[in-house]
């Protein structure tokens, strides 16, 4: 599973990051994550399963699904309550979630 946190510049979301990794890990979960600036998120959409989207950058929600869904890549915003607490386990439930 590979996803992909979107903000405004990829810094914000860095520790969520390692936290849902962290997360993946113990759960024996194998995921690709990362974080990205909005501007760059078009050169990592090969081979994306989900895109999140920072609670602070929401309003690039259908600028984002318009380029991502075409390629069946799924796209939500991030629950701002686990955001804020930076509870990397469920952002992960969420990307979990969307695939099905």
């Amino acid at each position: 599973m590979k996803i992909i946190l979107v903000c405004s510049a990829g810094m914000s979301t860095s520790l969520l990051v390692k936290k849902m990794r962290q997360s993946a890990e113990e759960r024996g979960i194998t995921a690709d994550i990362d974080a990205v600036g909005e501007a760059q998120l078009k050169n990592h959409l090969d081979g994306l399963d989900v895109i999140l989207i920072g609670p602070q950058v929401r309003y690039l929600e259908k600028k984002i699904k318009a380029q991502a869904e075409p390629k069946g890549i799924k796209v939500a915003v991030i629950d701002q309550m686990a955001y804020g607490m930076i509870k990397g386990d469920k952002v992960l439930d969420q990307a979990v979630e969307l695939l099905g």
